[in-house]
């Protein structure tokens, strides 16, 4: 792709794929945009930043259940940030856009672009998953 995003995200690889006109039609435009295009929403700009019920959040291109609140942590960024994923929910690629290197999380059931993963999270894991929350949908418990 032109801004160095690798394209793993808008492959037919994944068990859910559709044409990009049926992505835009399930899909609000900022979600069309982070989700299909790895977009960023503004920091601080979704309310799931400040969501601290008991429950899970899922992909909202496909529904996939991708964290559980009790790994959700305040990370001072802006984004909700996670230590970890439910297991097998997320898969990761090099990220090479704006001049740096990171790793990037996408849904591994749709291969919505969810945010990146960052090594400076809080134990038990350390890692700081670092989501925009648009890309996702929260149900409480």
């Amino acid at each position: 792709m032109a801004d160095g995003m690798n394209e793993t995200a808008g492959s037919d690889r994944f068990p859910v794929s559709f044409t990009e006109a049926e992505w835009r039609e399930r899909l609000t435009p900022e979600q069309f945009q982070v989700l299909r295009k790895h977009g960023t929403e503004r920091a601080g700009s979704c309310a799931l930043n400040y969501e601290k019920r008991a429950g899970v959040f899922a992909c909202a291109g496909c529904g996939q259940v991708l964290f559980d609140t009790r790994t959700k942590f305040e990370s001072g960024t802006g984004w909700p940030s996670f230590t970890q994923p439910v297991e097998g929910s997320v898969e990761t690629s090099t990220d090479r856009s704006w001049g740096m290197v990171r790793t990037e999380v996408h849904c591994a059931r749709c291969g919505g672009h969810l945010g990146h993963v960052f090594p400076d999270g809080p134990p038990p894991t350390g890692l700081r998953y670092c989501m925009n929350g648009v890309a996702m949908n929260f149900t409480p418990a």
